[in-house]
């Protein structure tokens, strides 16, 4: 059975983890404070939990799922061989403290380069695939759109990484945009701020991307 170890103990980390759960992977939860899990623990009994080493060592594949501001030092608390070769989903957005204006966003990157890039160049062993940034926790996983599936943009350095991670997008009801290398996150990593819009000005968050194509 596959195992997939998840970084944060936000709502993005809880319902991809349970999302993994209910398609027949292993998960464990990777945290700092375990008391932020017990109630998601109690409704998924066999989901794990542990130190984000713990998940590190845990997960074939991992999944980043905590705040842009802190996914870098979370990372580096890990021992750098235990994602060595693996996919990392990579689920954040560079959100900066600086409240939205009109309803956008800001980003503490610019569009020269992507929060991403950062990150593989500081963990250049491992294989990060941008994936699951913009579109809210509650359609993440399965989403009923009235039988047309959204699109979920990705992009990477690593053709096999991003076929798996394409593979689990397929296996939670999602159609994937493969949009090349790592540097396409410069454009993916802003869909955020762009889903986010309609929320901020009208309180509507009922919504996903897609691509149509002829």
């Amino acid at each position: 059975m596959k195992k997939v170890g998840i970084f944060g103990s936000g709502i993005v980390a809880k319902v991809l983890a349970t999302g993994f759960i209910k398609h027949g992977y292993e998960v464990m939860l990777g945290t700092r404070d375990a008391t932020k899990l017990a109630d998601w623990q109690k409704q998924n009994p066999t989901g794990k939990i542990g130190s984000f080493a713990d998940a590190a060592v845990f997960g074939n594949t991992i999944v980043l799922a905590v705040k842009g501001s802190v996914a870098k030092q979370v990372l580096e608390s890990v021992d750098a061989n235990n994602l060595k070769g693996k996919t990392i989903i990579d689920a954040t957005n560079p959100i900066s403290e600086a409240p939205p204006v009109n309803g956008v966003m800001n980003f503490f990157t610019d569009l020269k380069g992507s929060f991403m890039e950062q990150l593989q160049t500081s963990f250049p062993d491992a294989n990060f695939v941008k994936a699951f940034n913009s579109v809210g926790s509650a359609f993440m996983v399965n989403p009923d759109f009235g039988g047309e599936k959204p699109t979920m943009f990705i992009c990477g350095n690593n053709d096999a990484a991003k076929e798996e991670v394409k593979d689990i997008i397929t296996k939670f009801g999602w159609e994937t945009e493969d949009m090349g290398k790592m540097e396409a996150a410069r454009v993916i990593e802003p869909l955020c701020i762009l889903w986010c819009i309609p929320g901020f000005l009208r309180n509507n968050w009922s919504h996903a991307f897609k691509l149509l194509k002829k």
